[in-house]
């Protein structure tokens, strides 16, 4: 059991201008007390350093990846096709497109190489963690007591009337 426990999450993206969005991702970690990693990894403009991650993730403990990518964001479904961890895509918000084009890159996964897909930019960002602790929550009862308490306190912030 204390291997499991050792597990942490990959984040990663496609670019530097991306961490906008995908820094969100570590806040909710921090709060929640999970261990995380972050990297800069491009399907397109690093394919080695993309490869060597993903056939080297579970050597790594890692538990789950969030894949942040604009564009044609090959990233998340490059990865998931070199590894049986859960792949999660954040579509990341596009000058051009609005991020749509990165949307159906990710969510149009062939059947056999699955990616979780979630909104678009910061929302997704914030849920692709969220669901990342929910699945450590499976085996980490820590964790799924301060994601119960996390979800709690969101509760409890909604106003009952309006002001």
């Amino acid at each position: 059991m204390p291997i499991i426990k050792s597990k942490k999450v990959s984040i990663v993206m496609g670019s530097q201008s991306d961490f906008k969005t995908m820094k969100l991702c570590q806040k909710i970690f921090k709060i929640l007390k999970i261990k995380f990693e972050t990297k800069i990894i491009s399907a397109h403009r690093t394919p080695e350093r993309m490869y060597k991650y993903a056939k080297n993730a579970e050597k790594n403990n890692i538990a789950v990846i969030i894949a942040g990518a604009g564009g044609s964001a090959h990233l998340p479904g490059m990865i998931s096709s070199l590894t049986s961890i859960p792949v999660l895509g954040v579509p990341i918000e596009s000058k051009k497109l609005k991020g749509l084009d990165s949307l159906l890159s990710i969510v149009q996964m062939p059947k056999g190489i699955p990616v979780g897909t979630l909104a678009i930019g910061e929302d997704g960002a914030v849920n692709a963690s969220l669901l990342a602790a929910s699945i450590i929550a499976t085996y980490d009862s820590n964790i799924k007591k301060k994601l119960n308490q996390w979800r709690l306190n969101q509760s409890k912030s909604i106003k009952k009337k309006p002001k």
